[in-house]
């Protein structure tokens, strides 16, 4: 096997068979430019259009530079780019969106950060070219996250990223089920960085992310580094507790002070302890739910399933002493 590879390119590739002609066209010319030893590594993530067959024809052309990894089904992006950190043998490792949002010629900033001695950059898209509701929600999700998990980020959603081999490496060990992996990579890194990268419209098709996988990474991406939303849903029911002892004692005084109840105050203490109660039914079903979570990662995590099957690999002779398996 070589090791003389300054760069590997993780790509985890999933129905982007209107865009792979348009990624292959920019992305060889884009890293040729660069003039050092690379490799790239596409990672078909049980793609369900003709993505393996254009990935294995481009294979068939650059052989030298590429290798693709073939799951069995789809096991999602960070999972791909896992099984991308395993196979890769450059210095760097960098990841990229095959839908082209991620411009490859902007790959030589992140590596002129790395150059300067960061072990980690982080890509931060000068412009968004995506709908208003999704910058919205990514700005609220960076302030939250960057408060509750110390994870500092700018722009998390962006994977145009490097990564020192040993960073990868380290991400790829964890043996982590579900987690984000830029913020995986944070917590290992040394010196991280941040550049400012274009952001393109998609070349062709449409996002894989759905508004519920947006709030799943989400909610991976929070419980995964952090306790504390736990903390803070105990801090609350001692609050609530807390407001209802005192609640409690001024009813008692108030009953004690009057002789009668008047209608009007009645009905409008019943009402409002009904809206308290649909309040704190809500609270403690988000409670359980918050808690189900944390029981579902640790569930997830002790049957040690395999994180992803690998139908096949295609790749050089010279590399793995055989051209697929």
């Amino acid at each position: 096997m070589k090791n003389d590879l300054a760069l590997s390119v993780v790509i985890p590739v999933y129905n982007e068979e209107a865009g792979l002609p348009a990624l292959f066209a920019r992305l060889y010319p884009a890293l040729d430019a660069l003039h050092v030893g690379y490799e790239v590594i596409f990672v078909n993530d049980g793609s369900r259009d003709r993505s393996a067959a254009l990935l294995r024809e481009q294979w068939e052309r650059r052989r030298d530079v590429t290798k693709v990894v073939l799951f069995n089904a789809n096991y999602g992006q960070h999972t791909a780019i896992v099984a991308g950190f395993e196979h890769c043998r450059g210095a760097r490792v960098v990841t990229l969106d095959a839908d082209l949002q991620n411009p490859p010629e902007e790959i030589a900033k992140l590596l002129a950060s790395m150059d300067a001695g960061h072990d980690y950059v982080g890509g931060v898209r000068r412009t968004r070219e995506d709908t208003l509701w999704r910058r919205l929600a990514s700005r609220a999700m960076n302030r939250l996250r960057e408060r509750i998990t110390r994870v500092r980020m700018t722009d998390q959603g962006c994977m145009l990223r490097a990564y020192s081999r040993e960073i990868a490496l380290a991400v790829a060990a964890s043996r982590e089920v579900s987690t984000y992996i830029p913020a995986l990579a944070y917590t290992f890194a040394a010196n991280p960085a941040e550049v400012e990268v274009a952001h393109e419209e998609r070349a062709a098709g449409e996002s894989k992310y759905s508004v519920y996988k947006l709030i799943r990474l989400n909610f991976d991406l929070i419980t995964g580094f952090s306790l504390v939303p736990l903390q803070l849903f105990s801090m609350f029911g001692m609050l609530v507790s807390l407001l209802a002892l005192v609640a409690y004692v001024i009813v008692i005084a108030y009953r004690l002070a009057m002789s009668s109840w008047h209608d009007v105050a009645t009905l409008y203490v019943l009402w409002d302890r009904d809206i308290l109660a649909f309040f704190l039914i809500g609270m403690l079903l988000f409670g359980l739910g918050l808690v189900g979570e944390y029981v579902g990662r640790i569930y997830q995590q002790v049957r040690e399933r395999p994180r992803y099957t690998i139908r096949a690999v295609l790749e050089d002779s010279q590399d793995r002493g055989g051209a697929e398996r």
